[in-house]
């Protein structure tokens, strides 16, 4: 059973490479009637420059990539509807951006202007209703980039995939807001309906607190 939502929502998907946040984002947004909210952040300025020099550039990259998903965030703020967003700008923050100022392609001086700036846009906004995480182990997510078979992907290799893991598994067990996890190794959502019956019965419990077993009744 499907209950829909009247007032105002932002719902985030989170989830490494892989992890099939776009497809349930799309099959969410369907179900439930909400406006789904894609990554727009596909075209950069400093993509050609950072890959020719990944440190010199990486400040850059980043303060762009930020500016854009802060520009996302501001606009399911002022949304009327229930937003479903893949992939959040806490992400490209704890996840990304971490990544690239352990491997030393930003410096100190550059990341704490960088997070100095990111907290003051989240000074203005809010996190997300409900996030929802997708868990998945590492031989998991490369069945899935494999399957999917997108050129510029085929060379992440098993240690950043690995990396980006622990880090996710950092962020959540630090983050403050409502989190629904759910278990991708165990879940095949997109062609199994039954699995995705688990998948929204367990929204419904988190979003109306309603146990799944009793929506029928």
């Amino acid at each position: 059973m499907s209950i829909n939502i009247h007032s105002y929502m932002h719902i985030g998907v989170a989830g490494n490479i892989g992890s099939g946040k776009t497809t349930l984002t799309k099959m969410l947004a369907e179900h439930y009637k909400w406006i789904p909210k894609y990554e727009a952040v596909s075209y950069n300025p400093y993509l050609a420059d950072y890959y020719k020099n990944i440190p010199r550039w990486s400040f850059n990259l980043e303060v762009y990539f930020l500016k854009q998903r802060f520009r996302d965030v501001l606009e399911i703020s002022r949304s009327k509807d229930v937003v479903i967003q893949d992939r959040t700008i806490f992400e490209g923050v704890y996840i990304f951006v971490e990544n690239n100022r352990a491997m030393g392609n930003l410096t100190e001086r550059d990341f704490g202007t960088y997070m100095d700036l990111f907290n003051l846009m989240m000074s203005l906004v809010k996190a997300p209703d409900l996030l929802i995480y997708l868990k998945s182990s590492v031989p998991n997510l490369v069945s899935r980039i494999q399957k999917r078979g997108r050129d510029y992907e085929k060379g992440i290799s098993l240690e950043y995939l690995s990396g980006l893991n622990d880090r996710y598994g950092k962020w959540i067990g630090n983050y403050s807001g409502k989190v629904l996890e759910l278990d991708t190794d165990n879940l095949d959502f997109e062609n199994r309906p039954e699995d995705f019956v688990a998948v929204t019965d367990r929204i419904d419990a988190e979003l109306y607190g309603l146990f799944p077993v009793l929506q029928d009744k």
